[in-house]
């Protein structure tokens, strides 16, 4: 039987597979994406390790190299960002992270999403977000929105009224809008 491939339609991708990162100390960088991610370690092979948090061989690898960080800003990665499912997972993560000591680097909701951004011990960002519309088709609008194209990168606010006011039982709604904290 013959086959015959599509040269022109643009296949994407089925799913996100894993990212790899240069990180200076390895057991740091292993202990820091396990506290933050709840990943475990599945292979550790010297100076690389593989680490996954679900049924996927691996998510991230961690390879140590002697080279120092670069310039922040310059050319390169500059984030991973997971979604989380409520506002309240997001902000049960930044409690459990502010306890043992790991804080975010910028609390922003960018208007699709509220967010929180944490740097690992080489620099590298985690982004955590929770989307601030309900449906992808309200998501996609205000993405179009002349608000969002006038303010692209959104409005910073202190994580620790954010919780305040989520364990007082203000309205998520109220909550989720840019400013509110």
């Amino acid at each position: 039987m013959q086959r015959t491939l599509d040269a022109r339609s643009v296949i994407r991708p089925a799913k996100f597979a894993h990212f790899v990162l240069r990180v200076r100390n390895l057991e740091e960088s292993i202990a820091w994406y396990q506290t933050v991610l709840g990943m475990e370690v599945v292979q550790h092979a010297g100076k690389l390790a593989f680490l996954t948090y679900d049924d996927e061989h691996h998510r991230l690898a961690l390879a140590e190299t002697p080279v120092g960080p670069g310039t922040r800003g310059a050319p390169g990665l500059d984030h991973v960002a997971y979604t989380l499912s409520s506002l309240g997972d997001l902000l049960s993560t930044y409690k459990r992270l502010a306890a043992k000591g790991i804080k975010p680097v910028w609390p922003i909701n960018h208007g699709l999403t509220t967010s929180l951004y944490y740097e690992d011990p080489d620099g590298c960002r985690v982004e955590f977000q929770v989307e601030n519309f309900d449906t992808p088709a309200k998501l996609r609008a205000y993405m179009e929105s002349p608000a969002f194209a006038k303010n692209p990168i959104g409005v910073g606010f202190d994580p620790e009224k954010l919780v305040a006011r989520y364990e007082a039982g203000d309205p998520i709604e109220a909550l989720l809008e840019p400013g509110s904290a």
